[in-house]
């Protein structure tokens, strides 16, 4: 019950419910045997389907190196409310225990008295650790790093440094890539472990190491290491300061958190809120959901007030032609549309790097040759439906504008990420709801000025 099946499936829910009812039975002799079956990321998910007082009655079941390991996978807001019902001497084993950036990440959320208090009983190594790293910007590398990496001197052979390794292994993140520096920690190059293993043991390490490696400096946005390890499939990234000294580095599990949150905060723009939650839907309170989303609903309710001005100047032509109603909101919709889908793939393109600054001239040129295929496209089938509905005239009026309005979205769609970029904003703040209101406040105005001249010219009352 408590393990995955064959499969691989782990049903935390059923694994919940079960610990809850070993809970009531109360045999934590028991309780405790079946969890050390439970994987470290899959007893994370567990603990968050518990009743806080049955988390509090799990944690002590498991055994330290365990309970340090779960911490890693849960929620940091969980992290810290129960460390809050934690014993002092156990919060300082635990800490201890987490991993240089784990660690930090929790002592940065404890109430200032508290960390006071915590801080004199750590060894003075994981003081320093803690100081250090928590005196980087939140958003920077140097927030995100570890200082638990393995490094090695260049005049070492292959058969001492794998003695070394294998003496630090236990303290280190990861020694699968090992970095190799000079007295002042100069970054000189790396080595991989199997290349040591491969190596004849009197081989030195300056034979083996790649020089010149791919770093990130330590004050860089921390989607800088995201990219570069996800470009160059890195297990870590050495991350240095401007003297070319490492200071730690980034792993590839840090990264993609940081890359899945990069494309949350993404998603959430692009629906129309400010930003990304910092708590899980479930856990949201109604307040922080209404704040999130209320900002741009009300900023949008006026942009569309455009639109309904557009409306009340063309009122005469209205009435005159009825019929220019029933495509009105089609036209919007289609021009909103257009702009909508434009701005998610420009706004993904800058988000990958995948297209820069420099590009906006091409991708314009490649946009107009594409929206007008589309408009065109469009155009031809909304025109039988006003040929149905209006008559010739009409049909001509919807059809222009119809490809007008697809051109002119499409093309908006597309430059504002551009120039959101270019003012140092966030692309994602194009999102779908801002597009389609000014889609949707310049196609109005496209379509009653088309009808106006054109109904004119054929003859057509238009007041």
């Amino acid at each position: 019950m408590y393990r995955a099946d064959a499969r691989g499936n782990f049903d935390a829910d059923l694994v919940a419910e079960a610990i809850a009812a070993q809970l009531e039975l109360g045999d934590p002799a028991a309780l405790k045997v079946a969890l050390t079956q439970v994987l470290a990321a899959d007893l994370a998910d567990v603990l968050t389907r518990l009743e806080p007082v049955q988390q509090a009655a799990v944690l002590p079941l498991i055994s330290a190196d365990e309970r340090a390991l779960v911490f890693g996978y849960l929620p940091l807001e969980l992290q810290t409310t129960l460390v809050a019902g934690m014993p002092r001497p156990a919060v300082l084993e635990l800490l201890n225990l987490m991993s240089a950036d784990e660690r930090v990440d929790l002592f940065n959320t404890l109430p200032p008295d508290r960390r006071e208090r915590l801080l004199p009983a750590l060894a003075q190594a994981e003081r320093d650790d803690i100081r250090r790293l928590a005196s980087y910007p939140r958003d920077s590398v140097g927030a995100l790093m570890t200082s638990e990496y393995a490094t090695l001197t260049p005049e070492l052979t292959a058969g001492q440094a794998i003695a070394e390794l294998r003496r630090v292994a236990p303290d280190k993140e990861t020694i699968y890539t090992s970095y190799v520096i000079d007295h002042a920690r100069h970054l000189l190059g790396v080595v991989t472990l199997r290349r040591l293993i491969l190596a004849e043991p009197h081989t030195p390490v300056s034979e083996l190491m790649a020089p010149n490696p791919v770093t990130v400096f330590v004050d860089a946005d921390q989607r800088d290491a995201a990219n570069k390890i996800a470009r160059y499939d890195f297990i870590a990234l050495p991350v240095i300061d401007r003297e070319n000294r490492i200071v730690g580095i980034v792993t590839s599990d840090d990264a993609m958190d940081v890359a899945e949150a990069e494309a949350t905060e993404d998603f959430h723009k692009a629906g129309g809120t400010l930003g990304s939650l910092t708590v899980s839907m479930k856990e949201a309170t109604v307040g922080l959901l209404y704040r999130q989303r209320v900002y741009w609903l009300v900023l949008l309710v006026f942009a569309n007030l455009f639109s309904g001005a557009g409306i009340a100047h063309f009122e005469d032509l209205i009435a005159a032609n009825m019929a220019l109603v029933f495509f009105l909101p089609l036209l919007i919709a289609s021009g909103g549309n257009a702009g909508a889908q434009s701005a998610t793939l420009m706004v993904r393109a800058l988000a990958t790097g995948d297209v820069e600054m420099r590009d906006w001239a091409s991708m314009l040129g490649r946009e107009l040759v594409v929206s007008t295929l589309l408009g065109l496209t469009m155009a031809f089938a909304v025109s039988a439906i006003g040929l149905f509905r209006g008559g010739p005239a009409i049909a001509l009026v919807v059809a222009t504008t119809m490809l007008l309005i697809v051109l002119v979205g499409s093309i908006m769609g597309m430059s504002l990420p551009f120039l959101l970029n270019r003012f140092k904003a966030d692309p994602a703040s194009a999102s779908s709801p801002l597009i389609t209101s000014l889609a949707d406040g310049v196609g109005i105005l496209i379509y009653f000025a088309i009808a106006t001249v054109m109904l004119s010219w054929l003859g057509h009352a238009v007041a």
